[in-house]
């Protein structure tokens, strides 16, 4: 009787160990996010996209996102997908993306500077301007989104 009731708890240990050992490994493992403004844990993986973008294979980085889009209704996706939009010219499709990440997400500082350089590349400085004081509001201490994009206009304005 007693032989059983140690075989018992050996059994139960043993299986303890397995669901702790199975569990931890899955816990600690976490995919690296190439966005700044991560939305939680449920935010795809966008490391091979941001790979894409700066080798400046957009069209690759356009495939990719739009895959994403089909599944992830994400403001960073959406993001990426207006800057690519908008680097290969598509300035009309990359506004609505850049507005859809806003809708989703008003304090997205990439989707901001973006959505101003979009308007200083198409000669809307006063939109631009808007764009750059919603970040001023959003980085009082300044941040590297906010610099981007009074480089961006001020660039422009002095050409």
């Amino acid at each position: 009787m007693k032989h059983s009731y140690l075989g018992k708890h050996a059994l139960y240990g043993l299986l303890g160990a397995i669901a702790v050992l199975t569990v931890v490994p899955v816990a600690t493992i976490m995919p690296a996010y190439a966005v700044d403004d991560i939305e939680g844990a449920d935010a795809p993986d966008l490391t091979a996209v941001q790979a894409k973008i700066a080798a400046k294979d957009y069209k690759g980085a356009l495939a990719d996102l739009r895959d994403l889009a089909q599944d992830n209704q994400q403001a960073d996706v959406y993001n990426l997908l207006g800057f690519t939009l908008r680097k290969t010219g598509d300035f009309t499709t990359a506004l609505t993306y850049y507005n859809k990440a806003l809708e989703l997400k008003p304090d997205h500082k990439a989707a901001r500077e973006y959505l101003g350089e979009l308007y200083v590349e198409t000669g809307d400085m006063g939109k631009a301007k808007e764009q750059l004081a919603s970040l001023q509001k959003l980085c009082p201490a300044g941040c590297e989104e906010l610099s981007d994009l009074q480089k961006a206009i001020d660039t422009k304005v002095t050409q």
